[in-house]
């Protein structure tokens, strides 16, 4: 939803236009993304003040514990902090 939304304010500035929108919408719509419906906020806030994230950082490392999946980040504080909690890192080139 939020990446539709952004495309709509490009789209009325005039810096995309409605057939570029829709082409992205859906070619984002084939990478087969999926909303966590369920986010733990406890859990995120206890890996967000274990680690020092941001709370944004931290709801994607505890996805990846919760959900047992490898993360893919460029981020050194993520990645270590991913890393201490024995997640795998996709991408940080450590």
């Amino acid at each position: 939803m939020q990446r539709s939304l952004t495309e709509r304010r490009c789209e009325r500035r005039g810096l995309v236009s409605e057939a570029d929108t829709n082409r992205t919408l859906r070619d984002w719509s084939r990478v087969g993304i999926k909303i966590d419906p369920s986010p733990d906020e406890t859990a995120i806030m206890a890996v967000a003040r274990r680690h020092r994230l941001t709370v944004y950082d931290a709801a994607y490392l505890e996805l990846a514990l919760r959900e047992r999946l490898d993360l893919a980040t460029l981020d050194a504080s993520l990645a270590e902090a991913a890393r201490r909690e024995g997640v795998t890192v996709i991408g940080d080139g450590a």
